[in-house]
């Protein structure tokens, strides 16, 4: 039987494949962990427009992170919390190809933002004397710009290719949202040119990205051994530290995800892997900066202070 996409109604989500009362408990779990994800997130979000000593191109950054953070959970998890208390695990066609443009998205404009707030620790520490001419809020500005629109420039073409993709047969989805490596496995037509642009994609999101960091970090870590101060040694520590760590977590998973070789036996683990990047990575940004960063706590301090004397 043959067909096309514009005769799709919907794809069915397999998910995985739980019974009911396991279904209902990871409901809970993960509802709890988006609604804390939206919370911790607001917060960062919140200090950094209150604290004036937190309005620098490193929180201003920092910002567009937890808006992408919030974005990309929100871009697929409503949808798998419905299912999860559904019989029938369904999307639509059109709801389908907006999440895949989404989740694509916001994925590279989360990379491609690491990628910027590495280069101005790189300049802070490397070039303070220049810093502030370097990192003038006109290059903050349109760096930031420049993620979104790279960003959302390859989701398009990525999606784009996807639409022109015939279907035949049942369209069960093996995931619990619209992944666009597991939908095309749906496809009857060619998906040869959707996945080596999927894999370039990768390549340039990914790789790419990866290795400015760590010329970025070798370098910092240069210029951090060669501080004389003790102090500012531990501070430029401190700092990088906390980017290394999120990077760390937030590149190792999508290359794994992404870059390693498809076989069918890794479906299981790539969905629980996904799970990890869904729930976790946006959680881990908030609290690695938070509890890490003593300007941060120290504005959170002072927003007490100031709802304890009104």
């Amino acid at each position: 039987m043959k067909g096309n996409q514009s005769w799709i109604a919907e794809f069915i989500l397999l998910g995985f494949q739980l019974s009911e009362d396991m279904e209902l408990l990871l409901f809970v779990i993960f509802i709890l962990l988006y609604t804390f994800n939206l919370l911790a997130n607001g917060m960062i979000l919140g200090l950094i427009s209150l604290e004036p000593r937190l309005h620098t191109p490193m929180y201003y950054f920092l910002s567009h992170l937890a808006i992408t953070d919030v974005a990309y959970a929100s871009s697929h998890l409503p949808n798998m919390l419905e299912n999860l208390v559904k019989h029938k695990k369904t999307i639509s066609y059109f709801s389908c190809t907006m999440q895949m443009v989404s989740y694509l998205a916001f994925a590279s404009v989360e990379c491609l933002t690491l990628v910027v707030m590495s280069y101005d620790r790189f300049v802070a520490i490397c070039h303070p004397l220049q810093y502030t001419v370097i990192m003038n809020w006109r290059v903050c500005t349109f760096l930031a710009i420049a993620c979104w629109v790279c960003g959302f420039s390859l989701a398009i073409v990525q999606v784009s290719l996807f639409l022109r993709l015939p279907f035949c047969g049942p369209q069960k989805v093996n995931h619990f949202f619209c992944e666009i490596s597991s939908v095309l496995k749906v496809t009857c037509g060619d998906i040869w040119i959707n996945e080596m642009f999927l894999f370039a994609d990768g390549v340039f999101i990914l790789v790419g990205p990866l290795s400015l960091m760590l010329v970025s970090y070798v370098s910092i870590l240069w210029a951090i051994l060669k501080n004389q101060s003790k102090e500012g040694r531990k501070k430029a520590f401190s700092t990088c530290s906390s980017h290394l760590c999120v990077v760390g977590f937030y590149f190792s998973i999508a290359m794994m995800v992404y870059l390693a070789p498809d076989s069918s036996h890794q479906e299981e683990q790539k969905k629980i892997l996904f799970l990890f990047y869904t729930f976790f990575n946006p959680l881990l940004n908030p609290l690695v900066y938070s509890v890490r960063n003593a300007q941060v706590k120290a504005a959170f301090h002072k927003v007490l202070q100031k709802n304890r004397s009104v």
